[in-house]
């Protein structure tokens, strides 16, 4: 059986209520050597907001990543788009997995989606996404990308999976390929 992560040591990969990442999870993820999903920022602009509270008791379990409307939103990974949508919470937004299906990448508030962004694409890390906004519930002087990276459970649930925080595993610079 592989090691699990604590809810200390964990780089926040714990959830009590979907419960834990394994080490492995996370060494794959760090190799996946993700980008800032924001065109021309770095790993310490992303804050530090996994842990925040919501509204209710729900947690904010993604990196809020502030930047002016209309700044490129980028993949993170090489991957495959899964869903595109409009929800009342994340606003227009995109699911995307890594290649290998085992982690889902949620971007949302986005303004809009690139020209031909469409289900199956195949996109690589750097590819041009979308645009920064604040669509949803975002407020709407405060544009930003919200991403979100989850542990895939469902492929049929995309949204369902162990939200892990992004912050640690964004190692380099947003920059289009």
């Amino acid at each position: 059986m592989p090691a699990q992560v604590g809810p200390v040591a964990d780089l926040a990969l714990y959830d009590p209520a979907k419960g834990v990442v394994t080490l492995e999870d996370a060494d794959r993820l760090r190799a996946r050597v993700l980008v800032v999903p924001v065109l021309g920022k770095y790993p310490a602009d992303v804050g530090a907001t996994f842990s925040d509270g919501r509204s209710g008791a729900r947690r904010h379990n993604a990196a809020d990543i502030m930047a002016p409307r209309g700044t490129l939103v980028i993949s993170a990974d090489d991957g495959v788009i899964r869903r595109l949508g409009v929800s009342t919470l994340g606003g227009i937004t995109i699911y995307a997995t890594d290649p290998d299906d085992r982690f889902v990448y949620y971007y949302a508030h986005l303004d809009g989606y690139a020209p031909d962004l469409h289900v199956a694409q195949r996109v690589r890390r750097g590819d041009i996404l979308g645009y920064v906004g604040t669509t949803g519930n975002a407020p709407p002087d405060v544009p930003h990308l919200h991403f979100q990276i989850m542990r895939l459970l469902d492929r049929n649930r995309l949204w369902d999976g162990v939200p892990i925080d992004p912050k640690p595993f964004l190692q380099l610079p947003g920059a289009l390929r």
